[in-house]
């Protein structure tokens, strides 16, 4: 019989209100249940919701520094608990032991920067334009903090909105992917045993039709942080903006690398490779598309398509392997049909195009790399966020053309371009249209210390760093008057 989690809410681990649960499989071998969870609906919602509203004013009134000592406590949970919570996520989400451990790493980094944040909640303090008043700004929380992530790297988004949230003195309810209940259920666990005061931490599973909606649709919760969909962010945005709600979107990118002549050609190789291919192309930062230039193009192709024959797809607690499986079902036929529009636009498909089934492959949800070249921008695998391991390389015959080609998509994540002219790479940093900029490095996210966030259809706003307090904190306007009597700037007379 499959153990059944539940959902975290007041500092209890409660069932729904339904009894209601769901299946999660093992993507690598879909013949193991991982568990039965919690399939919430709006009434666990408002539980959790209430739950963190009761919590709200003790926790928004602890010193600042306080709320980071609590954080240093979970960072050595973090660490005490890293091998356990990196094995949590190959086996719900099919993450490498490597790449696995390589997310915890990042969780407890968050945690460990926000921590130091308890000292430096930093306003600004400047002179009035009047005689005898001083004036400051200050931060303070938001509330209820709403915090919805998607399964491709469920501990660390968790963290990465979780902490900056908590350090600002919010209290936070977590709707994790229903792809990856179990790993987020884990990391619950962590919170769980930690000293933060009931309440504060609040995570409810379930399907984001349901519980998800609820949770933006709960007056009550002052933010909704979102990673996922462009679509899904859309529609977040429209609900909050309806009832004025803060709103914070990480969404989709179709991320790209220009390639040079004047590269290192090894190393753009290697760092287009890794960016499209490991994680399955499943993050929102992969490498989607290679724009090289023509003088360097066929040897391009031919020094990719040998790098890319020597990745493993295997299963991923084999320590060789460097591709793992795909998340699920769904997402596997996505990438399908998207290969399938890749050929009838005439793209050619030189390398994968097909699932994995023989052998070791059999139980699993695995796909080969795929490489399309003679790929145009107009094309849909061009523009279009597929989420798996399918590149798309186009040639362009100048630097002009990289960027405009480059530019041509709605998405604006991440971006990186691969020269050893330093003109030029100041060039492509001012005019590429990405909120995180690369150079001789592959497609990836962000330092925990730096903001992170992209432009046009990516979202918009920036989480992470010192750019997540902005976000999950209120500034207030401060004048203290001294003079003894009335005044006022709009009574002033030049």
């Amino acid at each position: 019989m499959p153990e059944v989690f539940r959902n975290f809410i007041g500092g209890e681990w409660v069932e729904t209100t339904s009894g209601r649960t769901f299946e999660r499989r093992n993507p690598a071998n879909t013949d193991e249940v991982i568990g039965l969870f919690p399939k919430s609906d709006e009434r666990d919602v408002e539980k959790a919701v209430e739950a963190a509203e009761k919590a709200f004013r003790e926790w928004s009134e602890t010193p600042p520094p306080i709320r980071g000592r609590m954080l240093q406590q979970i960072s050595e949970l973090l660490r005490k608990r890293r091998e356990e919570l990196a094995k949590a996520l190959v086996k719900d989400v099919g993450k490498t032991m490597r790449d696995a451990l390589g997310e915890i790493k990042a969780a407890i980094d968050m945690c460990d920067f926000m921590a130091g944040e308890g000292r430096r909640l930093y306003g600004r303090t400047t002179f009035s334009e009047l005689p005898k008043r001083l004036a400051m700004t200050r931060r303070f929380p938001i509330g209820v903090c709403g915090i919805i992530v998607p399964w491709n790297f469920p501990i660390n988004l968790i963290c990465w909105k979780v902490f900056p949230a908590l350090i600002c003195g919010n209290t936070v309810v977590v709707k994790p992917s229903e792809e990856a209940p179990f790993a987020a259920t884990k990391i619950a666990e962590v919170f769980a045993e930690s000293e933060l005061p009931p309440g504060v931490f609040n995570m409810v599973q379930g399907i984001g039709e349901e519980a998800g909606e609820a949770l933006v649709r709960n007056k009550r919760v002052r933010l909704i942080s979102f990673t996922g969909s462009t679509e899904v962010g859309r529609k977040i945005a429209s609900i909050c903006g309806e009832r004025l709600a803060k709103v914070s979107l990480e969404l989709g990118g179709k991320n790209a690398a220009i390639v040079m002549e004047d590269c290192d050609l090894e190393l753009a190789v290697d760092a287009v490779a890794r960016g499209a291919f490991t994680v399955s192309g499943q993050r929102c930062t992969a490498t989607s598309r290679a724009i090289v230039h023509a003088e360097i193009y066929e040897e391009f192709i031919e020094r990719l398509v040998d790098r890319t024959k020597k990745m493993k797809v295997g299963h991923p607690e084999d320590e060789t392997t460097e591709i793992g499986p795909v998340i699920s079902e769904r997402q596997l036929n996505k990438i399908i049909t998207y290969v399938e529009i890749g050929k009838r636009e005439g793209a050619k498909l030189i390398l994968g195009g097909r699932r994995l089934t023989e052998g070791d492959y059999s139980r699993g949800l695995y796909f080969e790399p795929t490489i399309f070249t003679e790929v145009k921008p107009e094309m849909r695998i061009a523009r279009e966020e597929i989420f798996g391991p399918v590149l798309a390389v186009m040639k362009v015959d100048s630097f002009e053309e990289a960027i405009k080609v480059h530019n041509s998509t709605n998405y604006g994540l991440s971006a990186s371009i691969f020269t050893r002219n330093v003109n030029r790479a100041m060039e492509a940093l001012d005019k590429m249209e990405a909120g995180v900029c690369y150079v001789n490095a592959p497609t990836f996210g962000s330092e925990v210390h730096l903001p992170f966030g992209g432009v046009k259809d990516s979202g918009g706003h920036r989480e992470v760093g010192w750019a997540a307090i902005e976000t999950f904190s209120e500034l207030k306007t401060i004048y203290i008057d001294y003079s003894g009597g009335v005044q006022n700037v709009q009574f002033k007379r030049d």
